[in-house]
């Protein structure tokens, strides 16, 4: 009987689920938990492709040896040295000692740092190759799909591709581990949140990466989270095509804070005439309650972001202020964009949300609205015009 664990001719899975973990980064809600993928290639050779969270490496260890029992491993392939994934080098190495690590010259560098291990190195360059018996591996680096050491590892026998952390998404992988086997319903939400959250800056490098692999047939994806795709591969390399050029659908995104309520007011009058207007795809996050991941995935899908704030302390209300943050660093590009706001005694919000509209260098739909303390018929009115300009311009695009 075929082992369970096989992905394709001699290549095995042999991830780990952590179903604990709350926070991804330390930053990114996990609702579904997270997967932790290595493969292994049973062939003439034997290879490792990545490690996993060394908090698992019992069972990691315990998921090789069904496979090989006591035979030696011959490869190391390391496609991204995130501790998630190279976390358990030093202890292979232990196990394994003359196991050869197979890196780029950036490989290296962090391997010592992180691990201080530095023996049996085998560098490639792009478009290196190396043949393990049945299976023939080809080596194509793609520096800033996340970090500039990435690469990913291509099995010309039989197209698999070892992708690291590109084409993967949050999610644990619930009894299967290849999309034809399981229900991939959860994972599409959590590919696009996975992506702007994580990748999201990088998407000049992401579409050189795959400029690099069209040529490829490729046969199944390998990432180092969520599922194994054979049946969705296009589907899924289409997603992350389309999020790496900033691509997106018509739609708004109002995120906004409030104390006390007034500012909401303004939302909700701007987000009744969006749809007046003849806008369906509304989003609103009060950022008090929505963790910015969620706000941020939102962001990549739609092409228009309102954004309101209260003046704090003369200040941007501070949830906002990170969220702008979170925004810029991502480099997001092609927004449409409006600002709203409000204050008691003294202005300030609103304005220094303009810093942030120079910054982004999002085109600004409007002038910017400014309350102060309550809503009044002057109020409702701007909120709508500024809605008008968005749903104008949108349709601009259609």
């Amino acid at each position: 009987m075929e082992p369970k664990s096989i992905v394709k001719g001699k290549i095995h899975y042999i991830g780990v689920n952590d179903r604990n973990k709350n926070l991804f980064e330390g930053m990114w809600p996990l609702p579904y938990g997270v997967s932790y993928n290595s493969y292994l290639i049973n062939d003439e050779k034997i290879v490792l492709v990545d490690t996993v969270d060394i908090n698992f490496f019992e069972i990691y260890l315990r998921k090789i040896k069904n496979i090989i029992g006591e035979k030696p491993i011959d490869y190391l392939i390391i496609n991204h040295m995130e501790p998630d994934h190279s976390g358990s080098i030093r202890l292979i190495t232990q196990h394994y000692p003359n196991i050869q690590i197979v890196g780029n010259k950036q490989t290296f560098g962090m391997i010592e740092g992180f691990y201080g291990v530095t023996e049996n190195q085998y560098m490639i360059v792009d478009g290196d190759s190396l043949d393990v018996g049945y299976h023939k591996l080809r080596f194509y680096i793609t520096p800033m799909v996340h970090w500039p050491e990435t690469m990913m590892t291509f099995d010309e026998t039989d197209g698999v591709l070892f992708s690291g952390d590109a084409f993967g998404c949050f999610g644990t992988l619930d009894g299967g581990f290849i999309d034809k086997k399981i229900n991939i319903d959860k994972y599409w939400g959590e590919m696009v949140r996975y992506y702007s959250n994580i990748v999201g800056k990088y998407g000049g490098p992401v579409q050189k990466a795959l400029q690099k692999l069209k040529h490829l047939n490729i046969m199944y994806i390998c990432p180092t989270h969520g599922p194994v795709w054979n049946e969705y591969k296009d589907k899924v390399g289409g997603i992350y095509n389309q999020l790496s050029k900033y691509e997106a659908e018509e739609g708004v995104v109002i995120a906004y804070g409030s104390m006390y309520g007034n500012t909401e007011e303004m939302a909700e009058a701007i987000a009744q005439e969006l749809s007046y207007k003849g806008i369906k795809n509304i989003v609103m996050h009060n950022v008090a309650k929505s963790h910015s991941s969620y706000i941020i995935a939102d962001i990549f899908r739609y092409k228009g972001l309102i954004i309101g704030s209260p003046t704090y302390s003369n200040q941007i209300y501070p949830e906002i202020e990170s969220l702008l943050s979170k925004i810029l660093i991502r480099d997001i590009k092609d927004r449409y964009l409006g600002l709203f706001g409000s204050f008691t005694w003294a202005g300030a919000a609103v304005k220094r949300m303009g810093e942030f509209a120079e910054k982004s260098k999002f085109e600004l739909v409007s002038t910017p609205i400014e309350m102060k303390q309550a809503m009044k018929e002057q109020t409702y009115q701007q909120c709508y015009e500024l809605a008008e300009a968005m749903a104008k311009r949108l349709k601009q695009d259609a």
